[in-house]
């Protein structure tokens, strides 16, 4: 039974697997069959077309003949289709548009990482490699070609990279459960996250493809090198300081990049967290806190009449209002603070206008009294609705305070008359203005200029009740239910949530996005202090016998410590100024992700850079030391 009438099932759909898109949430299809009075009706807008291409057909040749037929209809009925028109738009486009900067975002933030691990893994085979030396001397003197090193060292390599792929995927079985586990409130509603095949492949790929490159840098460093440098490393027994010296150069290059990759992902990581900061504080224009909301339908079988409707909707309000513990309840076609709803052309009574479809455009929505009072939306001038304005009486609508400025300004809005819909074409009266409200959701960037039309005086038979608690609105929905019920026991109650919920899971994409960044942040972040670690720890190492002639010769241990952390900061410093520069012009390539927060925030950029200068500076605080405590007797046997 669907709105009192009997249906025959005669068939099962396959389960849309769409993350976000509306027909994936829908349980039951019906045939849509319009009337005769309905076709007769070209004013109507509000269906969806889906189309697929023949053969051969691309999106330019369906937007030209849609041209072409838009351009017939205009002249065969200028009054309902001129100035209207079709836009083409391939469906996956359509159904990734709102996720993909995001997905990107992501993308680039892991191949940062990616690239980081590489950096580091490449400086400590470097750094194994050039400890080798002697040994690469011994094989070159017996007869190995620089091909059969390079080759040995790309081995090497590559069997580390395929036991660290292996255990990698390993973990990512369980990491992908308990991320899911974890997150799973955060995650856009429908998105679908496991590993198969083609993910396990694609890593493994990517894992090993890295690994060999990463060892192939010091082979690239021998080939590039001096013929004579092997046959004097032989010569002069351990070569540390030749060998240290040859591959400078590289490692500090390494520690460059690695910088200036975690310095993006920690910007990026904290513009997205100061959005979201100042998305939640940004002030919506109501309360959404302790409301409870909940859709109702009536059938059109047994609720045919537009005064029946309002009827069954102001006796649900009367019980509704009448339960301890509630204190305003209202009905709202489209909810405030989540997604855009209706939004229709609009002209000021007794002005000269164009077109209909040059007409701007505002948004509609349709209200009971107290609502204002339910949502605390902040009354400017006038009245507010009332009981009195039903269906039979003159029609008058509220107006915002964005649209009393846009429309009207320097005039007194109050009396005067609007023009509002596509059909039929009612003046309105303007009896109120009232404060601007992000109807179409938290990102808006800016007030949208908005009608609040009397949902007696244009009926609906589905509408969004919004209850306001006393104390936790979940407390209401046993109650909510049976008051409702007490009208209709066979209406269903859908999408019952707070209204805090719905705006959460409207910035659940953001929250995701903003905690993965912040795990890839952290994790760059302590890549780069372990690259940076490791290459001065080896530093150290092989300038030991230089440190003690220094010491010997009167320097201090504050003059040690010195150059240590000197030849730290250079390089560090170097890729803090080059990540500044790409995280700025990234910044601006990707302006669209963030809300109320400038790509270029001078603090937000040196902050970063000090937190990035003082990891660093702690990763060079271990080999300095140590480097200090050198005894010069000691360095000096060696």
């Amino acid at each position: 039974m669907l709105d009192g009438r009997r249906h025959t099932v005669v068939g099962v759909m396959p389960a849309l697997r769409v993350a976000g898109w509306y027909p994936a949430t829908v349980q039951v299809w019906t045939p849509l069959a319009w009337n005769a009075k309905e076709r007769a009706v070209r004013s109507e807008r509000l269906q969806y077309v889906i189309a697929r291409l023949k053969p051969g057909v691309d999106r330019l040749q369906a937007q030209a003949e849609m041209d072409t037929l838009a351009g017939r209809l205009a002249r065969q009925y200028p009054e309902a289709d001129k100035g209207w028109a079709t836009v083409v738009q391939p469906l996956h486009d359509y159904l990734t548009e709102r996720v993909r900067p995001a997905l990107l975002l992501l993308l680039g933030a892991v191949v940062f990482v990616l690239l980081i691990a590489c950096a580091n893994v490449a400086n400590l085979v470097l750094v194994r490699t050039l400890g080798r030396s002697k040994e690469m001397a011994i094989r070159g003197t017996l007869g190995a070609s620089r091909g059969q090193l390079v080759r040995q060292l790309a081995a090497e390599a590559l069997l580390l990279a395929v036991a660290g792929a292996g255990l990698g995927l390993y973990l990512a079985h369980f990491g992908v459960a308990l991320l899911v586990g974890f997150l799973g409130n955060l995650l856009p509603q429908g998105l679908d996250v496991h590993l198969d095949l083609r993910i396990l492949a694609f890593t493994l790929g990517i894992s090993l493809f890295a690994g060999l490159a990463a060892g192939l840098v010091p082979a690239w460093s021998f080939l590039r090198s001096d013929p004579h440098v092997l046959r004097q490393a032989l010569q002069r027994g351990l070569g540390r300081t030749d060998a240290a010296a040859g591959g400078r150069r590289t490692r500090g290059a390494l520690v460059v990049a690695e910088v200036a990759l975690s310095l993006v992902l920690l910007l990026g990581a904290a513009l997205m967290i100061e959005s979201l900061r100042v998305l939640q504080r940004d002030d919506p224009g109501c309360d959404p806190h302790g409301v409870l909301t909940l859709v109702l339908g009536l059938p059109q079988q047994q609720y045919p009449e537009p005064r029946q409707q309002s009827a069954f909707f102001d006796r649900v309000l009367t019980r509704l209002r009448a339960l301890p513990g509630v204190e305003a309840a209202a009905t709202v076609d489209w909810l405030p603070l989540t997604e855009p709803g209706l939004n229709e052309p609009v002209a000021i009574a007794g002005r000269t206008t164009g077109a209909l479809a040059e007409q701007p455009q505002v948004a509609v929505r349709l209200i009971s009294p107290g609502y204002l009072r339910t949502l605390r939306i902040a009354l400017r001038r006038g009245r507010d609705l009332t009981a009195t304005d039903a269906l039979d009486r003159p029609a008058v609508v509220l107006i915002s305070e964005s649209m009393a400025r846009r429309f009207l300004p320097g005039e007194d809005p109050l009396g005067k008359r609007l023009i509002l819909g596509i059909a039929p074409r009612v003046s309105q009266e303007v009896v109120g203005v009232v404060a601007d409200v992000k109807v179409d959701g938290l990102r808006a960037a800016g007030p949208v200029p908005t009608v609040y039309q009397a949902m007696a005086q244009r009926p609906w038979p589905a509408t969004t009740f919004v209850v306001r608690a006393k104390t936790r609105p979940e407390s209401l929905v046993p109650a909510v239910t049976r008051a409702i019920h007490a009208e209709d026991k066979d209406l269903p109650l859908l999408e019952v949530a707070t209204l805090d919920s719905a705006v959460a899971a409207m910035l659940a994409q953001e929250r995701f996005t903003m905690l993965l960044l912040a795990a890839f942040a952290g994790l760059a972040l302590l890549l780069a202090a372990v690259g940076i670690y490791s290459v001065l720890s080896y530093t150290v190492g092989r300038r030991t016998q230089e440190i003690g002639v220094r010491m010997a010769l009167g320097a201090q241990i504050r003059d040690v410590l010195r150059l240590v952390v000197v030849e730290a900061m250079g390089p560090t410093l170097l890729g803090i100024v080059l990540g500044l520069g790409a995280a700025l012009a990234l910044g601006r390539a990707l302006a669209s992700l963030f809300y109320g927060v400038s790509v270029a925030d001078p603090l937000l950029f040196g902050a970063v850079a000090l937190l990035l200068a003082g990891v660093a500076l702690l990763a060079s605080a271990g080999p300095a030391w140590r480097a200090a405590r050198v005894s010069p007797g000691e360095a000096l046997q060696e």
